[in-house]
C-alpha cells in the first residue's frame, strides 16, 4: 500500500538546477541565502515583463497552462480602464495527494516565487499580494518569508501581503475558491463562470497564477529570454517540476529540462521497467500505457501529442501486478469525497461514475460499461467549477487505456490481479467540510425527497434549470434522477422547481426515516419511453 507522500519528499534534478539552485546547500533558502545562489532583483515595466512571458512561452504550471502573457495584459487593461488597483495572487494550494511540486518550492524556495510575485505587483502597480496555500509547512515558510522581506498586511504598508490558508480539498484550489476565500467566503467555487483578470478579489482586476509560474518568471527576469531559452526544447524553453509517485522506488519531485524522455524520469524513481501504464497530470490528467511511455518527452505538447497531459506535474505509473481498473476506482471514489455538493454534475454525477466503475469491477457487463459512458459524458461543461470536467477526463482516459483489462472485467470474471493501492491518496480522507473542517450546516442532506412522476413529466428540462444540485439532463434531455434528496441549501429552490413545473411532474415528501441520508443517490439508466420533468 502506498504511503502519503511527505509534504518535502526528495528532490533531484537533470541537468543545471534553476528552480532548485542551493537546495544542495541548505534545506530551506532565506533571504540572506537566495540572493547569493540568485543575486538580486530589477523591477521591470508591464510591457517588457509581458514580452519576456511570451518570449519564453510561459504558461501556467497549475494545469490549465494558460500563456502568463495575455494574462498579465488583461490585467493591466481592465485596471486601466477601470482605474482601479490590481491585485496579485499566488496559488500554492497543492491540494492533489499525488502533487508536491509547489509544496516543495513554498518549504524551501519561498523567495524566488515571490521574487516574480513582487515583480508582477510593481509592474502593475498592485498594492495588495494574497499566497494561497493549504498546509502548515507552507503557511509556515511563507509568513516566514514575508516578515523576512518586511512585508505585512498592515494598515501602512506600501503593498499589502498575507498568506490566506484554507483546507486540503480537491475544489479549495480552483482560483475562484480561493478568491472567494479570500474575500471572507468559504473556499468553494462560486457557481459561476467570472473572469479572475476582470472581477476578482474585492471586484478588482486579479492576476492569479500557480506558484511554479512565478518562480519560472523570476529565473526568466534574471538571465534574460536567450539564456533561459538555451534550456530545454524551442518551443517550450526552460525546465519543469514534476512530482514523480506511484509504483516507484523513490518518490520524488524532480525538475527537469522540457525535451527529456519520460521513461528517463521513470527510471530515476525507480519505476517498473515496462510499467502497465502512466497517468500523467494528475488525478485530473489521462492514462497513457507502456508502449506510449517510449514515445513521450516531458513537455505539454508532446504528451498532448500521445494522449496524456503534462497538468499539474504529476507522474503515477503502475506495474503490471496491479488491476488498472480498481487502481482508477479508488481515485474515482475519492474525487466523488472532494465535491463541495453545490451542484449536480459533482453532487450526483461524480458518486454514480464511481459506482459505475465497481459496477464494472464486480461482473456488472456492457451494460455497466455503457452507463458509466454516460455518466461521464453527461458531468462535462456542466459543473460550478472544472473538478467534474477534470474529473470525468481521468474516468475517460482510463477506459481508453486499458482495453484488455477492461474486457477481461466486462466480457469475463476479471484480470485476476489485486488492488495494491499504489496512487497515493490522504490517510482518512479529506475533512467533509469546507470552512474549518468539519460539516457545514447548509451543505448536508435535509430530509426532504423530491420525485418525479414518469407519468405526467414531458421533459420540459426546468427543474434542471432551477434545481442543478439535483437534476440533471441525460443525452436524450431527460433527468437522470427519479428521486432524491434534497441538500439543506436547495430546500428553497427545491420547493421552486415544483411550483413552477408545466407537468406537475414534481412532488416533494419529508423522509422520516431515521437514519442518516446517502450522498450516493439513485441515478437511472437512460431507457426508451422515459419521461422526465418539464421546463
Amino acid at each position: 500500500m502506498n504511503e502519503a507522500l511527505p509534504d518535502v519528499p526528495e528532490v533531484r534534478v537533470v541537468g543545471l538546477p534553476q528552480l532548485t539552485s542551493g537546495f544542495d546547500l541548505v534545506e530551506r533558502l532565506d533571504l540572506p541565502m537566495h540572493l547569493k545562489v540568485h543575486g538580486p532583483l530589477e523591477p521591470m515595466g508591464g510591457e517588457k515583463l509581458a514580452q519576456l512571458s511570451e518570449r519564453i512561452n510561459l504558461k501556467g504550471r497549475g494545469g490549465a497552462g494558460f500563456p502568463f502573457h495575455k494574462k498579465l495584459r488583461s490585467v493591466a487593461d481592465a485596471a486601466i480602464k477601470r482605474g482601479v488597483r490590481p491585485v496579485v495572487v499566488v496559488n500554492g494550494s497543492e491540494d492533489e495527494p499525488a502533487c508536491r511540486k509547489d509544496t516543495v518550492m513554498i518549504n524551501r524556495a519561498p523567495h524566488l516565487i515571490l521574487d516574480g510575485a513582487l515583480l508582477v505587483a510593481e509592474a502593475l502597480g498592485a498594492r495588495t499580494l494574497v499566497v494561497g496555500v493549504t498546509r502548515e509547512s507552507t503557511q509556515r515558510s511563507m509568513e516566514a518569508a514575508l516578515a523576512e522581506r518586511g512585508l505585512s498586511n498592515g494598515r501602512r504598508s506600501a503593498l499589502k501581503a498575507f498568506v490566506q490558508r484554507n483546507p486540503i480539498r480537491m475544489v479549495t484550489g480552483a482560483a475562484a475558491s480561493l478568491i472567494r476565500s479570500i474575500d471572507g467566503g468559504p473556499a468553494i467555487p462560486p457557481g459561476r463562470k467570472v473572469s479572475a483578470s476582470q472581477n476578482g478579489v474585492g471586484g478588482a482586476p486579479t492576476l492569479l497564477s500557480n506558484a511554479e509560474t512565478f518562480a519560472q518568471l523570476a529565473i526568466a527576469a534574471r538571465i534574460g529570454p536567450e539564456r533561459y531559452g538555451n534550456t530545454g526544447l524551442y518551443d517550450e524553453p526552460g525546465t519543469v517540476m514534476l512530482t514523480v509517485s506511484g509504483a516507484v522506488a523513490r518518490p520524488m519531485v524532480i525538475e527537469v529540462p522540457t525535451g527529456v524522455p519520460l521513461r528517463y524520469v521513470l527510471q530515476l524513481a525507480g519505476a517498473p521497467p515496462v510499467p502497465q501504464g502512466v497517468l500523467t497530470g494528475g488525478y485530473h490528467g489521462k492514462w497513457i500505457d507502456a508502449a506510449t511511455v517510449n514515445e513521450a518527452v516531458i513537455s505539454r505538447n508532446s504528451l498532448d501529442a500521445v494522449g496524456g497531459s503534462l497538468g499539474a506535474g504529476a507522474i503515477l505509473p503502475i506495474s503490471q501486478e496491479t488491476c488498472p481498473l480498481g487502481e482508477s476506482l479508488r481515485v474515482a471514489q475519492w474525487l466523488a469525497e472532494e465535491s463541495a455538493g453545490q451542484c449536480g454534475p459533482c453532487y450526483l454525477g461524480l458518486p454514480a461514475a464511481a459506482r459505475g466503475m465497481e459496477d464494472i469491477l464486480n461482473g456488472g457487463g456492457p451494460a455497466a460499461l455503457e452507463a458509466l459512458k454516460q455518466v461521464a459524458k453527461n458531468v462535462k461543461r456542466r459543473g460550478a467549477c472544472s473538478h467534474p470536467d477534470g474529473s470525468a477526463m481521468f474516468l475517460e482516459s482510463t477506459i481508453k487505456a486499458f482495453t484488455d483489462d477492461l474486457a477481461a472485467h466486462v466480457l469475463g470474471n476479471g484480470c485476476g490481479r489485486p488492488v495494491e493501492g499504489v496512487l497515493p491518496l490522504f490517510e482518512g480522507g479529506a475533512p467533509a467540510g469546507i470552512a474549518g473542517g468539519g460539516e457545514p450546516a447548509d451543505t448536508g442532506d435535509s430530509r426532504q425527497k423530491i420525485f418525479v412522476d414518469w407519468t405526467l413529466c414531458r421533459g420540459h428540462g426546468l427543474c434542471a434549470d432551477i434545481l442543478p444540485e439535483v437534476f440533471q439532463l441525460g443525452a436524450d434531455g431527460f433527468p437522470t434522477v427519479a428521486q432524491a434528496k434534497v441538500p439543506r441549501y436547495a430546500e428553497a429552490k427545491a420547493l421552486r422547481a415544483v411550483r413552477r413545473c408545466p407537468a406537475l411532474a414534481l412532488r416533494i415528501e419529508e423522509d422520516t426515516r431515521a437514519q442518516a441520508p446517502s450522498r450516493n443517490l439513485p441515478v437511472l439508466s437512460q431507457g426508451r419511453g422515459r419521461r422526465a420533468l418539464g421546463r
